[in-house]
């Protein structure tokens, strides 16, 4: 390897070790390498961040980012928890089965794990512990309903990735349905036993009209990822065009049905949105630069070597990686983690013959684990405030959770049908 190379990779590590944003420790290690390579100028800087910005699909983030704020500022949390609750509030456990699945419906409609959490687990940790839960338990149960939020489509991280490795967005979209589904039952599975065995309490009978109510209230949050993935899959229009869709619906949604966003309100919903925009665009071009650098020196070879030398096949591989991301996850923030190691590990997974729609599921899936994984997962961290409790009292309610999660994550690893499928038909 290239001395250059090196100190690309020495450089960002050290930055980030001091505690430098990842944006501007990911710029630094390419100027870095750029000076120290008498083959590259300065130029190189000017082309990858232009080409980086000049992609019609990067429009998605921007529009994801202010639908999924209308949404969470237009009242649709608390009736989306209110239909979860007519739904299962009254199975043993229910008020925790309310709150994943609250979790569940939410996630397909702001994209983010870190808004999801805290729109839902502002209302359901009180809840959960008026009714008698535990607060760590309690405060678990909204970190982990979090992960959710970038599996289940739409999902910012799903368009990131897929702008970083060149993979089709909107398959990468289709190929979270299933999995989210699936991991969102197991956890309910899990809570369910959990309140069994620990004699939770649960609410009245089933009641017909009170689901009903929920429903015709929450119908109009509920139809809009149905309309996204609809749109997408019937061909209407693209990933970046169902997020305009979004945001337009909405803006309906909100201040004309719901009417809980007003025109002050809305200024402040696109203030937090340009900010947010501003600070992950930053972020992604320069870890574009810095993908582009590593394909130049061939890093991607050399890694691909070193895991030949390991594993000879794609399942060991596979494993391999299960574990690397679930390393990285309990350390690194989920952003980093995929802009650094997605076009390292992208190119790899395809040499070892890995459908790239299937391992880009795999790698985003494990991503939201490491959200809410001990000790620095950010939904985590999010839930810790909202409770006011300790990390190390969370870490230890949380950690059956994130096990049930883990090995859904190799069931997607081993079973690609369940996240092939969707974009199969797709193609077909």
């Amino acid at each position: 390897m290239d001395y250059p190379a090196i100190f690309l990779l020495v450089s960002l590590v050290v930055t980030l070790i001091i505690g430098l944003p990842i944006t501007w420790s990911l710029g630094f290690s390419c100027i870095v390498s750029i000076l120290l390579d008498d083959k590259l100028q300065f130029l190189v800087i000017a082309q990858r961040i232009f080409t980086g910005a000049d992609n019609f699909s990067m429009l998605a983030i921007p529009a994801f980012i202010l639908a999924g704020n209308i949404m969470s500022e237009g009242g649709l949390s608390k009736r989306l928890v209110a239909f979860a609750d007519s739904c299962v509030g009254w199975i043993s456990g229910g008020i925790s089965l309310v709150s994943l699945l609250a979790c569940t419906f939410f996630a397909a409609i702001s994209g983010s794990s870190v808004a999801t959490t805290a729109a839902i687990g502002g209302l359901m940790y009180p809840e959960m512990t008026k009714r008698g839960y535990p607060k760590n338990y309690a405060a678990a149960l909204q970190a982990v309903g979090g992960t959710l939020g970038i599996i289940i489509p739409p999902s910012i991280v799903f368009v990131i990735y897929g702008n970083i490795t060149g993979t089709s967005v909107s398959e990468l979209l289709m190929a979270g349905v299933i999995p989210g589904i699936i991991c969102g039952f197991a956890l309910c599975l899990y809570a369910y036993f959990k309140a069994r065995k620990e004699n939770y309490p649960k609410e009245d009978n089933f009641s017909f009209k009170k689901f009903l109510l929920s429903f015709r209230s929450a119908s109009w949050a509920l139809v809009m990822p149905l309309v996204i993935l609809g749109g997408i899959y019937a061909g209407v229009f693209t990933p970046t065009e169902s997020a305009v869709v979004a945001v337009a619906y909405g803006l309906i949604v909100c201040l004309v049905i719901y009417k809980e966003v007003t025109l002050k309100s809305s200024w402040e919903i696109i203030h937090s949105t340009a900010v947010s925009t501003a600070n992950l665009m930053m972020l992604v071009i320069t870890a574009q630069m810095f993908g582009w650098l590593i394909t130049y020196y061939e890093i991607p070879v050399i890694v691909t070597e070193a895991f030949l030398y390991i594993a000879d096949n794609k399942y060991i591989f596979l494993f391999l990686v299960n574990i690397l991301l679930l390393l990285f996850g309990m350390f690194m923030e989920v952003g980093a983690t995929n802009l650094i190691l997605a076009p390292i590990l992208a190119p790899i997974a395809i040499s070892f013959g890995v459908d790239p729609v299937h391992f880009g599921l795999i790698f985003v899936f494990l991503l939201a684990l490491g959200q809410a994984t001990p000790p620095f997962g950010t939904t985590m961290f999010v839930a810790c405030g909202i409770s006011k409790q300790p990390v190390s009292t969370v870490s230890k309610a949380i950690l059956p959770f994130i096990a049930v999660e883990w090995l859904c994550g190799l069931l997607f690893t081993y079973m690609p049908a369940l996240s092939t499928w969707l974009p199969s038909m797709l193609r077909g």
